[in-house]
């Protein structure tokens, strides 16, 4: 996956993607779906559109070392060992010979998927340390002739998720790799490395892609490419025109050469707003790496992916969650332990993520909707992560009449009344789900939904989203490729304020989720206050972390208009995505 030090790179190509739909068109084109019309493309992304959610598998020689190398443990993650270690070729294909997955067994992962509720997977085929997890004519750098192994890992996955009804797809590094030829981000580190670009890519990528096109059935479906270091339009057009073995294969943005693909592919963040007219999914880690690393136990919490998956499938998206099987074969037990307590979540509340759409609602203080158009009525799935205490759930700005409303666990009848405000949703006083419990809401016609206000969520925190910000100055609302921030922020008179409603009066503690090359202060002004913050030097403008400000605001109830501003004597450019106010203990 994408790593800091090729970050601009990947970033630069894929704004050219975005600035160049087509290099070329009509029959020239080597896009196989340059010709295609607005049907066609929905006939073949409707499975992928229904399916919302994914496993990700990174899988190779990276989980020998697991993340140690000469003793130590190499920062980064998992799979790009040979890279932040710097080690030899010689030295790193030695690995190949303890990479024995004798535990491996297709069907259970398949199985572990399916009760997951996920729809489709995506298997490292061969991902930057080059070496093909399949039995590839190519070379010898494979599981079948490198390993103790001797047999291609790809074709059993085949026949589970045919079994299984899941689909299946291959990542493939077209560009960076660091034992066959192809290209490194940051530089190579060994003589050996230094070969032909070109070469590799006629030698080694044209060849290998032909042959995961041709030697499984149906699958892949989907042709996920990944960091396009170095590969210019002559490079990438070796490649796109072998997508007509598979015809309606999906394939994504990392390509290269201009080429935008079928879907975004945020890595380890939700834009805001999603891409609105495009389709995405954001892949995501279960703890901070990719690879498996032995030591690696900061894994995200269940509510926490559930939330994630939430969120994601309220602005259109898909979520391809990642696991890092070990190199016996086995996917690590924290793994699996979530992706059951997922499951069971998706038993009850499936219905309210597959084949649905983005959310009408610009914001709402307790949760995430997403929705259902049918003839002429729509169903709304109300997603609450935060339960009413007083069992009023207002759904802020609705205007539609409703048809009926009713708790999707159980079935329970709702009571609803139209306000001012919107529609009201009598709840019970206990949520059926501690994570998130879904009300089903039928509505006549499509929705009508008003201006919706900041208000405070139900816990009394204030979410400020960088696409709802008023910008004064040179300020811009920038989206895209790990963006959805305020940017272009280079003069220290520039500021950017949202006004909100306060119900809940009292002490609010700030933070800011801020990406800086360099530390600089800025403040956060309200109610005739102010606290000071130091934006954290992230080293690049699309890595993002939360800093927390110093003091706390004393908000009275009404209309707050809250603003930014930078603190002109040690100013330095930033960018602002949200900013969260926190109700502290009086």
């Amino acid at each position: 996956m994408i790593k800091d030090i090729q970050t601009k790179l990947v970033l630069a190509s894929l704004l050219l993607a975005a600035l160049v739909p087509s290099l070329t068109t009509g029959a020239e084109s080597p896009d196989p779906y340059a010709n295609e019309t607005p049907a066609q493309r929905d006939a073949r992304m409707k499975w992928f559109r229904e399916a919302r959610f994914g496993m990700f598998i990174h899988w190779g020689v990276y989980s020998v070392p697991a993340g140690t190398y000469n003793g130590k443990q190499i920062s980064g993650i998992g799979e790009w060992i040979m890279h932040d270690g710097k080690i030899p070729m010689a030295e790193y294909q030695g690995y190949a010979q303890e990479y024995n997955p004798t535990k491996y067994n297709a069907d259970e992962w398949v199985r572990l998927a399916k009760e997951a509720g996920m729809k489709y997977i995506v298997i490292t085929a061969k991902h930057h340390d080059g070496f093909a997890n399949f039995d590839s004519k190519v070379n010898d750098w494979n599981i079948v002739r490198g390993t103790p192994y001797g047999k291609d890992v790809l074709k059993p996955l085949a026949a589970a998720c045919r079994k299984h009804g899941v689909k299946l797809g291959f990542y493939y590094s077209q560009a960076q790799d660091w034992n066959n030829g192809g290209a490194a981000a940051g530089g190579k580190w060994d003589k050996a490395q230094q070969h032909s670009m070109d070469d590799y890519i006629d030698k080694v990528a044209v060849p290998q892609v032909k042959e995961l096109l041709s030697n499984y059935g149906e699958f892949p479906v989907v042709l996920w490419w990944d960091t396009p270091t170095d590969m210019n339009q002559e490079r990438a057009e070796k490649l796109l025109p072998l997508l007509k073995l598979k015809p309606g294969i999906i394939h994504n943005n990392r390509l290269g050469g201009g080429y935008r693909g079928d879907t975004e592919t945020p890595e380890q963040f939700i834009p805001a707003t999603g891409f609105p007219g495009r389709d995405w999914e954001t892949c995501m880690t279960m703890n901070d790496t990719w690879g498996f690393k032995s030591y690696d136990h900061n894994w995200k919490s269940t509510e926490t992916i559930i939330r994630n998956l939430l969120d994601i499938a309220s602005k259109g998206g898909n979520y391809l969650l990642n696991v890092g099987p070990t190199r016996e074969g086995l996917i690590p037990d924290p793994s699996i332990e979530r992706l059951k307590a997922v499951g069971a979540w998706m038993k009850v509340n499936g219905e309210a993520i597959y084949a649905t759409t983005a959310t009408p609602f610009k914001r709402l203080p307790w949760g995430r909707c997403t929705q259902k158009v049918s003839g002429g009525e729509t169903t709304l799935y109300l997603h609450v992560f935060n339960w009413p205490a007083d069992g009023n759930l207002v759904v802020p700005g609705l205007k539609n009449s409703v048809k009926s409303a009713r708790l999707l666990a159980g079935g329970r009848k709702l009571k609803f009344r139209n306000t001012a405000d919107g529609v009201v949703v009598e709840v019970p006083a206990t949520a059926p789900d501690k994570i998130s419990s879904t009300v089903v809401l039928r509505i006549k016609g499509t929705p009508e939904v008003g201006m919706s206000p900041i208000v405070q969520e139900s816990d009394g925190s204030v979410r400020l989203m960088a696409n709802e910000a008023n910008l004064h100055g040179g300020l811009q609302y920038e989206s895209g490729a790990g963006k959805d921030n305020i940017g272009y922020w280079i003069n220290p008179e520039d500021s950017a304020s949202w006004t909100f409603r306060v119900d809940r009066p009292g002490k609010f503690k700030v933070s800011a989720e801020i990406a800086a090359q360099a530390a600089g202060k800025f403040e956060v002004l309200a109610s005739g206050q102010k606290v000071q913050g130091t934006a954290p030097a992230t080293k690049d403008y699309t890595k993002f972390k939360r800093t927390n400000l110093t003091g706390t605001l004393l908000l009275a109830a009404g209309s707050v208009t809250l603003t930014v501003k930078p603190v002109a004597e040690g100013w330095q450019p930033m960018n602002l995505r949200s900013l969260k106010l926190e109700p502290t203990s009086p």
